[in-house]
């Protein structure tokens, strides 16, 4: 399983930050690659459940999140095994400066026997990617929150 470890700090409430991220439709505004989200649906464990369609290495993986671990305001965690099998867990800890926003991702690369070099390849572009949608995300809340010094 590949993994993606990022931290970042974003000046706004946890609150707001949770609300935002705790709504599927929300990823479509702030993750480049994330193509569609549908079928979102509540989960009995709080949180939802969707279906969405990702672009990655230039193909197109149709997949389905569940929502397995639902804190309010503390943390929330998705596994994917249809499409691309994923698990994504979101942990927000609330700081002087506004949020840490900590995510984690582990992840299969759905290409198989794609050889290291084109693997290493695609793990540095989906690095990439989870620092695009955490930087997109703090200029799309912060827009809101105007900073005060």
């Amino acid at each position: 399983m590949a993994k993606i470890d990022q931290t970042i700090v974003i000046h706004a409430p946890v609150e707001k930050i949770f609300k935002f991220m705790s709504d599927p439709n929300n990823l479509l505004e702030i993750w480049p690659a994330m193509d569609t989200i549908r079928n979102v649906i509540p989960s009995p464990n709080g949180g939802f459940n969707f279906e969405w369609t990702y672009k990655m290495a230039g193909m197109h993986f149709d997949g389905a999140s569940e929502t397995t671990e639902y804190v309010l305001n503390k943390r929330h965690s998705t596994r994917s095994k249809k499409g691309i099998e994923s698990t994504f867990r979101w942990e927000y800890e609330s700081i002087a400066e506004g949020t840490r926003l900590h995510l984690e991702v582990e992840y299969k690369v759905p290409l198989p026997l794609i050889g290291k070099l084109a693997e290493a390849v695609i793990l540095k572009q989906n690095e990439h990617e989870a620092h695009t949608m955490l930087h997109n995300l703090k200029d799309r809340i912060e827009i809101e929150m105007p900073v005060t010094a």
